[in-house]
């Protein structure tokens, strides 16, 4: 059946259900909206947004639209920055996983391309796992865009990374909202770097507490001086985009998550002392 829309909150509820009569897959793209140099707020979270579209349009299912608010991290110093702590973070992706459980959406899908989105979904996935019995998944854009080759090249890397955000604000149809300007290409600045060290000890903010000295060290931003620019980028992103697509391979991961319900079903019969089997086991 092909979806009018594959964002949920476009259909009516009778559409909704009907897709749920034959499927149980949905994604949930989300980020944060903080300083990012020349882009807008929510470049992040839109990134996310446009890159679950592109996986939900080619396994036709569906997905929410992006959800703007969570742990940002460093970038707190900027008065634009809506930083949310990282239990509230928990909390709010804990409530919607569990909502779209209770309407039966077992096969969630979360992602994301905010580099410390790590630190609030990684517990969400253990502990709802554990709680009922279902397992949701968690796709780390960051570590999908690498798989891609997209940031192999320092000298590129941040070009490519622009070009997928322009590309986003294109596909989702909103381009105006990139800003035409060459101010915010230097500096590059990386003021934290003089605790370097400590910072590498464990991946994406989670090794030490810190906030950015300088706006600037997130980040500079490709020089976008006319819509000529701004087309091209998007044409760039586009397909950079798709081949991160390519990567993550949509299909082959719902399958394997139908395949990992049922590897579960046995493990649960095996071992019922294991919490996901424990915490769902029958009251009779």
């Amino acid at each position: 059946m092909k979806l009018r829309s594959h964002f949920l909150n476009k259909l009516v509820n009778a559409e909704v259900e009907a897709y749920l009569d034959r499927n149980d897959a949905i994604i949930v793209p989300f980020g944060p909206t903080e300083l990012h140099g020349g882009m807008p707020l929510d470049c992040e979270t839109v990134l996310s947004e446009a890159l679950a579209l592109i996986l939900a349009e080619r396994s036709n299912i569906l997905l929410l639209p992006n959800l703007p608010y969570i742990y940002s991290g460093a970038t707190a110093s900027g008065r634009g920055t809506i930083q949310l702590t990282v239990q509230e973070s928990i909390s709010l992706l804990n409530g919607i996983a569990k909502s779209l459980l209770q309407s039966g959406f077992k096969r969630q899908i979360y992602i994301s391309l905010h580099g410390p989105s790590h630190i609030s979904i990684g517990p969400v996935v253990r502990d709802f796992f554990d709680q009922t019995g279902v397992p949701i998944l968690y796709i780390d854009g960051i570590l999908a865009a690498q798989k891609s080759k997209i940031f192999t090249d320092p000298k590129s890397m941040m070009y490519n990374f622009d070009s997928m955000i322009v590309a986003s604000y294109k596909l989702l149809g909103c381009l105006d909202d990139i800003l035409l300007t060459t101010e915010f290409s230097e500096p590059i600045t990386n003021s934290s770097a003089v605790f370097g060290h400590l910072k590498s000890q464990a991946f994406e903010s989670s090794a030490t507490g810190y906030y950015f000295l300088e706006h600037s060290d997130h980040m500079a931003t490709s020089p976008i001086p006319d819509e000529a620019k701004s087309e091209e980028m998007g044409d760039h992103g586009i397909r950079l985009l798709n081949q991160m697509a390519d990567v993550i391979d949509m299909p082959k991961i719902l399958e394997e998550m139908k395949t990992e319900e049922a590897y579960l079903a046995e493990v649960y019969e095996r071992y019922p002392n294991v919490p996901a089997a424990f915490n769902n086991r029958s009251s009779d």
